[in-house]
């Protein structure tokens, strides 16, 4: 349980900076768990893993445009990253905000579009968030479309694009919300939906707002005094139902990415079903954790020390995890959001 056992050596020449030319054109690195094989091959490849009857979870999140550039009212300029919407009659949110001198509480904010903001009180705010009250005219989403910008990982070192309003998004996106893709979805097309529709694959939607928690390094030795931020998610009737159903016939369910892990396994009630309705979730799972819900998982390559390198190796095991890392190092896979794919079955 220690930080340092969940690292591994990455070139910095392997972070993909930018999407593949086409969605469905990475690469797949496949781990079988019991037999412990680790196989390289295509994206398209992960049609072939499915029977008829398995099941699909997707993330159907949309990522907004959530990072706002603007200044102060009295002179400065500011950076504003949305977090998520507080659940009041105004347009109030948690924000990030990175200025050159601390942007206190009354601070008036002007952005581009005629949109406006106000930092208010809040004596429960972790350090660098604030809640912000916005003023504008017409709908909230479609004035962030047009001045705000899409919030590219740390870790893609150059400004967002006009490419990245499609390709950080996928392409069964419906919910507006995140401020970081569930990115193992971005590999999908809808070519590969229909194939995996027309083998008999039954595809489910469930909803997780990614935070920017996502992102934020492990900061303690023993992981297990790590606490996850909160995450807002939903689970429709009919998806609860369906993947029930599926569970108690004894067919497999499949995740489309951590987050949709972390909601199949959170959202359960004492008898190992999923539960329809919504809240947050803060759930972290680590080596050590029971999955009751999930039987193989779809993801991405993951930075060293993370709680997504940490889930992945609490289902695929610790030992053949960091052996697949280490092997797609050599295969020089590409890594991180816009990097290469892996199924672990």
């Amino acid at each position: 349980m220690q930080l340092s056992n969940f690292d591994f050596e990455l070139p910095e020449g392997l972070i993909a900076q930018h999407p593949a030319q086409r969605r469905d054109g990475s690469r797949l690195m496949t781990i079988e768990r019991t037999a412990g094989l680790i196989s390289s091959g295509v994206f398209t490849d992960v049609v072939d893993a499915f029977r008829p009857g398995d099941v699909l979870v997707i993330n159907d999140t949309r990522v907004i445009p959530a990072r706002l550039l603007g200044r102060k009212e009295s002179g400065g300029r500011i950076e504003v990253f949305l977090v998520r919407r507080l659940q009041d009659e105004e347009e109030t949110w948690l924000c990030l905000t990175r200025s050159s001198k601390p942007a206190r509480p009354g601070t008036r904010l002007v952005f581009d579009g005629g949109l406006r903001g106000e930092i208010l009180e809040d004596a429960h705010a972790e350090p660098g968030q604030r809640r912000v009250r916005f003023a504008f005219q017409g709908d909230f989403m479609q004035v962030l479309e047009e001045v705000g910008h899409i919030p590219l990982p740390p870790y893609i070192d150059r400004a967002d694009q006009g490419l990245d309003r499609d390709r950080y998004q996928t392409v069964f996106a419906r919910e507006p919300g995140a401020v970081a893709a569930p990115t193992a979805g971005l590999h999908f097309t809808e070519d590969v939906l229909r194939q995996l529709r027309e083998r008999g694959v039954e595809i489910l939607p469930l909803t997780l707002h990614v935070g920017p928690g996502t992102f934020l390094p492990v900061r303690v030795t023993d992981i297990r005094s790590h606490r996850m931020h909160a995450e807002h998610f939903r689970v429709s009737e009919t998806t609860a139902a369906a993947v029930n159903q599926a569970k108690r016939e004894g067919r497999r369910i499949f995740a489309l990415g951590t987050t949709a892990t972390r909601v199949l396994e959170y959202a359960l009630d004492d008898g190992d079903c999923l539960v329809a309705g919504e809240g947050v979730s803060d759930l972290f799972i680590y080596p050590g954790f029971r999955f009751r819900m999930v039987n193989a998982l779809i993801t991405n390559f993951h930075l060293p020390r993370s709680t997504l390198l940490m889930l992945v190796c609490a289902f695929a095991g610790q030992d053949l995890t960091l052996a697949a890392y280490r092997r797609a190092v050599v295969e020089k896979f590409r890594f991180f959001s816009y990097g290469d794919c892996m199924l672990i079955l």
